[in-house]
């Protein structure tokens, strides 16, 4: 039985009109206050001078109230893993990430104490780096070093030894990657250190006003979340995926999408599935191929699974009622995800769409495929793009087509790949640009109303039947009517919540 939620008053707020449709940012009006009611976690009345019948009362003073903000792309563990790891950042090569490594290694005072780190973006690199180059600076220490788009990673001989790996020359990606990314969390210390930046992670969201987030965690997330719940991390709605591996274990229980399965706030979501790779890595399923390819086993890019295997995933799925959020980042990919949907009548989205055909963009919207996408990405991504896939960068991050062709448009972070943070995404997708040259194809750009819009998990102003997940801001976050990009980027960037709510829960106080 799934336990009743919290029940609450909050009076005196004004409602932020929102709609994806929206067109543009009206700009702060003078709404008249109301009150709102939300009863067993649910808005049930929203008006003026309702009375308090036994609930708790919060004042919001004339605040500004609205949906609370959803992740839709995160890593839950690896992020709070993250929290934790040696920042290679900042490497513009293997040299530097050797030095980084190196350094820190001979701060430690275990001489075999494992050395994780992660950040580095190996999209601009000449060349690839060595285990042997490791193993040079790393001395005792095993080494796992993590790339910023999670896409591959390198270790050293000891940690490929610990981890019962063969030894060789060079890092590893995709696939092969992937299943050795999902044993780190099996290395002495490493659930613990892992568990404990996640919570960390949940308090830092709520703070952000982030009332849920869908955790596509690699193996069976929807397996770990009531633990978590059982141990006090609850002030936050997830939809919690599984990964092919454990799909049929997943269909053995019956876990349907939006099944509670811990809760009642952790519910069953969709079967994630990654089809091709990264552009940092080289590895997105592209319908050109990359220049200077040479080396790479398909100069397209890597499919990670035979159309055949995704069609017989996603006929799965859909037998079984779990959605499919098909990651797909270079064009093909996204072409050959939307077939797969096609064939086989699942429902969900596609995951980043962040190269896409002009002729996908309303197939897209036909087919009533969501996009699913992390518009901070785009900051990292805009000069590997346009040396990385020259000619594509008008058809990269394409939110206002997307938005226009009448998709749904959702946002989320993909943390760690990205910071856990709506307001630099939302910025992102506002300005498109992070330092001070001009916006990158600025005619992509969502203004602030249709950013807000694509961060409430596709709920508009706050009405009864809702939700009860609210955040309220001291100013409406739509700004003033004609605000430049480059202003209304950096207003979102400094905007925070003075409450949180969750299922009629105040989770957060600024």
């Amino acid at each position: 039985m799934v336990p009743s939620l919290p029940s609450l008053l909050l009076t005196t707020v004004r409602l932020v009109p929102l709609a994806k449709d929206q067109p543009g940012s009206p700009g702060p009006t003078a709404a008249e206050p109301v009150d709102v009611r939300i009863v067993d976690g649910v808005v049930t009345q929203v008006g003026n001078g309702l009375r308090p019948v036994g609930e708790p009362v919060v004042d919001g003073r004339g605040a500004w109230a609205m949906p609370g903000l959803w992740d839709q792309h995160v890593h839950a563990l690896q992020a709070g893993a993250d929290r934790e790891r040696l920042d290679l950042s900042a490497a513009d090569g293997p040299e530097a990430v050797c030095g980084l490594i190196g350094a820190h290694s001979m701060t430690m005072d275990d001489p075999n104490g494992i050395v994780t780190a992660s950040g580095y973006r190996r999209g601009n690199w000449s060349r690839l780096g060595s285990v042997a180059e490791l193993d040079a600076v790393s001395g005792t220490h095993p080494v796992v070093a993590i790339s910023g788009d999670c896409h591959n990673g390198w270790l050293n001989t000891a940690a490929l030894r610990l981890l019962g790996l063969p030894d060789r020359d060079g890092p590893m990606q995709e696939s092969e990657w992937f299943a050795v990314m999902a044993r780190l969390r099996d290395l002495p210390g490493a659930r613990e250190v892992a568990e404990r930046g996640l919570a960390e992670l949940v308090t830092d969201l709520n703070a952000l006003g982030v009332v849920g987030v869908v955790d596509m965690e690699h193996a069976a997330a929807y397996r770990d979340w009531p633990a978590r719940v059982a141990a006090g991390v609850d002030t936050l709605r997830v939809r919690a995926s599984v990964y092919p591996e454990a799909l049929a274990s997943a269909l053995t229980a019956q876990v349907r999408s939006g099944d509670v399965v811990a809760g009642p706030l952790v519910t069953m979501g969709p079967l994630k599935i990654i089809s091709d790779g990264s552009l940092n890595t080289r590895t997105a399923w592209c319908c050109e191929p990359y220049p200077e390819a040479g080396g790479m086993v398909d100069p397209h890019g890597t499919r990670n699974y035979p159309v055949e295997e995704l069609l017989e995933l996603a006929d799965a799925a859909r037998a079984g009622a779990l959605e499919v959020a098909l990651h797909a980042i270079g064009d093909a990919a996204v072409s050959q995800a939307l077939d797969v949907f096609a064939r086989t009548g699942a429902r969900g989205s596609i995951e980043h769409a962040q190269l896409v055909r002009w002729p996908d963009v309303p197939r897209m919207a036909q087919l009533g495929v969501r996009a699913s996408v992390q518009p901070a990405h785009l900051l990292d991504d805009r000069d590997p793009t346009e040396a990385t896939w020259p000619g594509g960068a008008a058809r990269s991050f394409a939110l206002r087509a997307l938005l226009s062709a009448g998709v749904d448009v959702r946002l989320g972070s993909d943390a760690p790949v990205a910071p856990a943070d709506p307001w630099l995404a939302m910025a992102a997708a506002v300005h498109r640009s992070a330092d001070e040259r001009e916006p990158w194809h600025p005619e992509q750009a969502l203004t602030a109303a249709q950013a807000l819009a694509a961060s409430t998990d596709g709920w508009g102003t706050v009405a009864p039947g809702h939700p009860g997940d609210l955040i309220v801001l001291e100013a409406d976050p739509r700004g003033p009517t004609g605000e430049p990009s480059q202003a209304a980027a950096a207003r979102l960037r400094c905007t925070r919540p003075v409450l949180t709510i969750v299922a009629g829960r105040v989770v957060h106080r600024g």
